[in-house]
């Protein structure tokens, strides 16, 4: 009987395998395990489906949009680039404009609507060789403040009260007359609704405001002084306590808290009285009954997303960053080309209106919904994304830590006294930590309440359910920049104007 019906008719020789290709011959050398060389390529399972597919569609829309955005900044760059090699005169400037961006209300990063002006507008300016200074909104109201404080400087200079600073050299541009007139041509930039609510609040009150230099810090030392938060309480005192001859000054132990000189002492506030101010001429002091050219305006569209329900709408805008690269090229563009129209605002009957109550913490409805929107309605709906929190707590928190500090403020203000006089010695704690003086604590509060005075007024100024300012001779003066002609989009570049 043969060995191959023994086992059931199986061979004891393997069978030959196939021939093996060069590719797979060559790779059994290599260590790689045969099983590997094996495997047969099929389908992933479900899981690995819907996450490759997420993946795909995830990545898929982010590096199109990002595509889009380099083609339309570069769709930009392109139209304006050739006004960079324009030749200039030897006595020429370039054009410079200067960019407002205020704080928006509830983001601790003050730099967020510069920082959208310099990542979707700058690019195409530099690309037109368009030079710009930045004005940045540290804190609520800043813009605003600044704005007046420079029209009033600018107004003092006009009427010669203040003499220009010119540095002892004569330049090109130099002359107060040169710098107001070459900021006319070039224009600003006002980035977002709260900061042309600044810049507005700001150049109303340049314009009406009287011209006498105001001291902020030292007219807020006088309101705390007047308000009597570091004035000593007063204490029993025997009716016969008299001066001794010995004593060639009072001290606080021959002269009665009440007294006035004392304390003046006590509190070392000794104050120089101050220098008598020259009188301003009523007829120079008044506000002008015309305004001067005002540099147009771009008005450039911000809204911040702020809050943990607006996550959704910063996921949208993480995907469609084309749409912001497309308006902040747009906008520069049509500051470049410098095509500019009167800034339309209601009528003044209509501005007259008196005042209604609104909710800060709904949307705002457009101003006077019954006209027609003006300039005066730019970008109201970027309000709505206020976060409501902020809106509605903003003067409340701010009264409540000012409570909080004047209520342990007389309890440090009895310690920094009683060590300053030794009417007690020291704790071993005292020792160790000294507790402020009260030359510190008077800097510590000023320092307090110039920051909430600051909120406080910049929170008023921009807040929801307040308008823009507005003054009847701005009719007709100021300009807004607007889309330009299709002559000028035609024109070659080296008949640009900013006018």
């Amino acid at each position: 009987m043969s060995s191959s019906s023994k086992t059931g008719g199986d061979s004891v020789f393997p069978k030959p395998q196939p021939p093996q290709s060069g590719v797979r011959a060559a790779l059994q050398y290599t260590g790689i395990p045969p099983s590997w060389l094996d495997k047969r390529p099929s389908l992933p399972s479900r899981n690995w489906l819907i996450f490759l597919g997420v993946t795909s569609a995830v990545a898929g829309c982010y590096i199109y949009d990002r595509q889009q955005c380099k083609k339309i900044r570069q769709e930009y760059i392109d139209k304006v680039k050739d006004l960079a090699t324009t030749p200039m005169g030897s006595m020429e400037l370039p054009r410079r404009v200067t960019v407002y961006g205020a704080k928006w209300l509830g983001d601790e990063d003050y730099d967020r609507s510069m920082r959208y002006f310099r990542k979707y507008v700058k690019p195409v300016l530099v690309a037109a060789a368009v030079d710009y200074d930045m004005v940045k909104g540290r804190r609520l109201g800043d813009i605003a403040r600044q704005v007046a404080d420079e029209i009033r400087a600018d107004r003092r200079i006009m009427l010669g009260l203040d003499q220009p600073f010119t540095g002892g050299m004569q330049l090109p541009g130099s002359t107060p007359a040169e710098k107001r007139q070459r900021k006319v041509d070039s224009g600003i930039i006002i980035v977002g609704r709260h900061t042309l609510k600044e810049y507005m609040w700001g150049l109303k009150r340049g314009w009406t405001e009287g011209l006498e230099l105001v001291d902020r810090e030292e007219r807020l030392a006088q309101q705390l002084e007047a308000g009597g938060k570091f004035d000593e309480p007063e204490a029993e005192h025997p009716l016969d306590a008299t001066i001794g001859d010995d004593e060639p000054l009072p001290t606080p132990s021959r002269l009665p808290p009440s007294n006035p000189a004392f304390s003046v002492l006590a509190t070392q506030n000794l104050r120089a009285p101050p220098p008598p101010k020259d009188a301003i001429p009523p007829h120079l002091n008044a506000p002008p009954a015309t305004l001067p050219p005002q540099p147009p305006m771009l008005l450039v569209s911000f809204t911040n997303y702020i809050g943990f329900t607006q996550i959704p709408l910063m996921i949208w805008d993480f995907f469609n960053e084309r749409t912001r690269v497309r308006a902040g090229a747009e906008a520069a563009y049509k500051l470049i080309m410098g095509n500019a129209r009167l800034f339309t605002a209601p009528p003044a009957e209509a501005l007259a209106r008196p005042d209604v109550d609104v909710d800060p913490t709904q949307p705002q409805k457009p101003y006077l919904a019954e006209l027609s929107p003006t300039d005066l309605d730019f970008d109201r709906e970027a309000e709505s994304y206020y976060k409501k929190s902020v809106v509605r707590d903003f003067l409340s928190e701010i009264e409540k830590a000012r409570k909080e500090y004047y209520d342990g403020l007389a309890k440090k203000l009895e310690t920094a006294r009683a060590l300053a006089r030794g009417t007690r010695e020291p704790t071993k704690e005292e020792r160790d930590y000294p507790p402020p003086t009260e030359v510190e604590l008077r800097a510590e509060t000023l320092k307090k309440e110039q920051r909430w005075t600051s909120d406080e007024e910049g929170f008023n100024i921009i807040r929801p359910d307040k308008d823009v300012e507005w003054d009847e001779r701005f009719r007709g003066v100021l300009r807004v920049y607007t889309d330009p002609t299709p002559e000028q989009q035609s024109q070659s570049a080296g008949t640009f104007s900013a006018s």
